[in-house]
């Protein structure tokens, strides 16, 4: 049993001593993949939804206990006090559910809506710095989306301490504006940080409306980060330079090995140099490829990142459900689909991503970063900057995924460890 604080409600610090316990183990230089392996399978797991919200309900209503032995019906009780309290229906629309009901699923579920946190914040009485915190940590989403004039009225309402009456009122009035013309494009091309900034010089109910009236606009329009895609975009190109990089030093390496065997055997054969022949590779060496970042395709950034996953029999990888870390690295795949459908914006960019991302351009600088704990900690530092400037909020080592790129990136061969990993999880068990 590791030790825990609060009843083994810190998940936090639950998941750094379970990371401290692998890395720092003896054996972790030889066996690091293994040790990391046997840690996600057995210690790090994904925390559901429903025990975020039992830790909050239990550390605001001060409960004595464990937190996770307290019955389900009394957490719901409070929840339906709460909501009382604060003039909080059981749905933000219209609907035959009761909250008995539904706050029964809140509590049991892996995973929620996005909406439902929302509808917490009011029943519960919540801060912003709560509701971002159920987002990022319960959710795994991005904070509170300034370009959404639903979660900016939300928001306004968290921060004022308004009750659910005062935002249907100012819903209401939102829905009562015209549409604009502003082309959209525009309107929503700004920064996250830049649209959170905007949203700070809010004060009133009637800048506010004045506010979300440039957001309104006739057309449909995407609400995605443009903050995030800026990041990817830029962590994408260097991946792709590297990779040119590690082409062109394969390239490299095999004429070597081509004149070099050839040299072998003249001698080796006790024959006269032939300087002809010699002449010939010595040309096709001057003449090989030399690849560009344009030369790099999604596919190329598959077969690197997740070079460990088993391929079918037409070339494509797997399904994750057969990986034994799947519940860990659902949705986590770096595949070329993936990378596709967010290079003609059929997907939004995630944190997941950027993490990967942000971790293999690391591990492939191993020369600049020779020290795994300096590295570690220029690592961390890098990715939480791009992260909280998408308003996702940084690394979160509770996630078994963000944790196990941090331990791969406290190995020699960060990129060799993540590949060992996942290719023990697929490996058949015996």
């Amino acid at each position: 049993m590791f030790p825990t604080s609060d009843n083994g409600i810190d998940f936090t610090e639950i998941a750094y001593d379970s990371m401290y316990d692998v890395v720092d183990d003896s054996s972790f230089r030889e066996k690091d993949a293994e040790l990391i392996y046997k840690a996600l399978e057995s210690r790090l797991k994904m925390i559901p939804f429903g025990n975020y919200l039992k830790r909050y309900i239990y550390k605001k209503a001060g409960l004595d206990g464990k937190y996770d032995e307290i019955p389900i019906k009394d957490y719901q009780l409070i929840i339906r006090e709460a909501f009382s309290d604060n003039h909080t229906p059981a749905s933000f629309v219209p609907s035959s559910s009761k909250l008995s009901a539904l706050s029964k699923n809140w509590l049991t579920q892996k995973t929620v809506k996005r909406n439902v946190v929302f509808l917490l914040g009011f029943g519960l009485n919540m801060s912003v710095d709560d509701v971002n915190a159920f987002l990022t940590k319960a959710l795994r989403e991005p904070k509170i989306n300034f370009k959404d004039p639903f979660e900016i009225i939300c928001w306004y309402c968290y921060k004022n301490s308004y009750n659910y009456l005062k935002f249907e009122k100012l819903w209401q009035s939102y829905l009562d504006i015209p549409a604009g013309t502003m082309n959209p494009t525009v309107v929503y091309s700004d920064s996250t940080i830049g649209f959170r900034t905007s949203a700070q010089s809010i004060q009133d109910d009637l800048t506010l409306l004045s506010h979300l009236s440039k957001l309104k606009t006739r057309d449909n329009i995407s609400r995605v980060s443009a903050s995030a895609r800026k990041h990817f975009d830029i962590l994408y190109e260097q991946a792709r330079d590297i990779i040119a990089g590690i082409y062109n030093k394969i390239e490299d390496e095999e004429n070597l090995l081509s004149l070099e065997a050839y040299r072998d055997r003249l001698s080796n054969n006790d024959r006269l140099f032939d300087s002809e022949k010699l002449s010939r590779i010595q040309a096709k060496r001057a003449d090989r490829r030399t690849y560009s970042r344009d030369d790099i395709s999604p596919s190329d950034i598959e077969h690197i990142i997740c070079s460990a996953v088993p391929l079918d029999k037409h070339g494509n990888l797997v399904p994750g459900k057969m990986s034994k870390l799947n519940e860990h690295f659902n949705g986590k795949r770096f595949s070329r689909q993936r990378i596709n459908d967010i290079l003609i914006n059929q997907a939004e960019v995630e944190r997941f991503d950027l993490i990967t991302l942000n971790f293999f351009i690391f591990s492939q600088k191993l020369e600049e970063h020779p020290n795994n704990r300096a590295r570690f900690i220029l690592f961390e530092d890098s990715t939480n900057q791009i992260l909280d400037s998408c308003g996702m909020g940084g690394l979160y080592i509770s996630n078994p995924y963000e944790c196990f790129v941090m331990m791969c990136v406290l190995c020699d061969d960060p990129l060799g460890t993540y590949a060992d990993v996942c290719e023990i999880s697929y490996e058949t068990e015996t």
